[in-house]
């Protein structure tokens, strides 16, 4: 086996020579092409040479930066109330984040934090239900915001990110990250003994790469800088310090549609000017749910316990 003395997997550390492909940018539709590496020891994907300035890959349209969408008085009774249910057992009131909390151990008195929080509507979310102690941080929202009492809003990047927390979640962002190895490690230095981080990604073991390669929809290059196996993100995690707890396939029929997109040379922008059948969105829908049973999808939520 060849040694690649300029490639390092950013997940399992091998340096072997790496499988490599070009892709291209398709959510705008720039059709720049961009080098990845597949690790043949892992199986976790990266991008090489990345852009210096990815800035201008997050224009004021990109969709977690929209406008956040507040939520009335009654409305906010309403979030409470079906949250309380759900916490009580009654699981078909299920709120968005509803399993995250469950699973994760967090309450409403936790200290939580989302990293890579984009306008921050998730943790708005959470404080109408009742949660008492959110913080988000995001390098990329247009200013910092103190929402309320026990609910603000960082323009910071993870590094400058400062107290101790029982939950953190990243949803979406880690492969956002230059280097997966210090943003968890800071996590472990962000989390109480004991606490949870919560990592919702795109996993490289996804069926639909292994089918249509480089037209996958959340290959997302240059913006995804690299995206693990199952495999490669329990090894990066164990070496830091955390305990894989567990790990949900979350996926969805986007990975089916967004990929056929490609596959026509649409880009994501332009999802409106087709259209797929009902039939054909409804035999995506049960595919992704087979998917997600046989570990197939092309995303998992992860939950890392710190242990010490």
């Amino acid at each position: 086996m060849s040694i690649d003395s300029g490639y390092s997997c950013c997940y399992c550390g091998d340096k072997q020579t790496p499988e490599k492909y070009q892709a291209k940018e398709m959510m705008f539709g720039t059709g720049e092409c961009f080098e990845l590496a597949e690790c043949t020891s892992c199986g976790s994907l990266q991008l090489l040479n990345p852009p210096s300035d990815l800035s201008i890959y997050y224009p004021a349209t990109y969709y977690s930066l929209q406008e956040l969408v507040i939520s009335g008085p009654l409305k906010k009774v309403l979030k409470g109330l079906r949250y309380a249910l759900f916490a009580s057992g009654f699981r078909f009131l299920k709120p968005v984040f509803g399993e995250w909390v469950r699973w994760s151990g967090a309450g409403l008195k936790s200290r939580i934090a989302d990293i890579g929080c984009g306008n921050g509507q998730l943790l708005y979310e959470m404080h109408a239900a009742g949660f008492k102690k959110l913080d988000g941080f995001d390098p990329f929202m247009e200013k910092e915001k103190k929402m309320t009492q026990g609910f603000r809003l960082f323009k910071k990047s993870i590094y400058d990110a400062e107290g101790e927390y029982d939950l953190l979640m990243m949803h979406h962002a880690l492969e956002h990250m230059s280097d997966p190895e210090q943003v968890l490690s800071k996590c472990y230095e962000l989390l109480a003994k004991g606490g949870c981080l919560l990592v919702r990604i795109p996993l490289a073991d996804a069926q639909v790469w292994k089918e249509d390669g480089v037209n996958w929809v959340q290959l997302d290059v240059p913006r995804h800088l690299h995206i693990p196996s199952v495999k490669g993100l329990e090894v990066l995690a164990e070496k830091i310090g955390f305990n894989v707890k567990r790990i949900d396939f979350d996926s969805t029929e986007f990975q089916f549609w967004g990929t056929e997109l490609y596959k026509m040379g649409i880009p994501l922008k332009d999802a409106s000017s087709h259209n797929f059948s009902k039939k054909l969105k409804k035999e995506f829908q049960n595919k992704a749910l087979l998917f997600n049973q046989k570990g197939l999808g092309d995303q998992a939520c992860f939950y890392l316990e710190r242990r010490n």
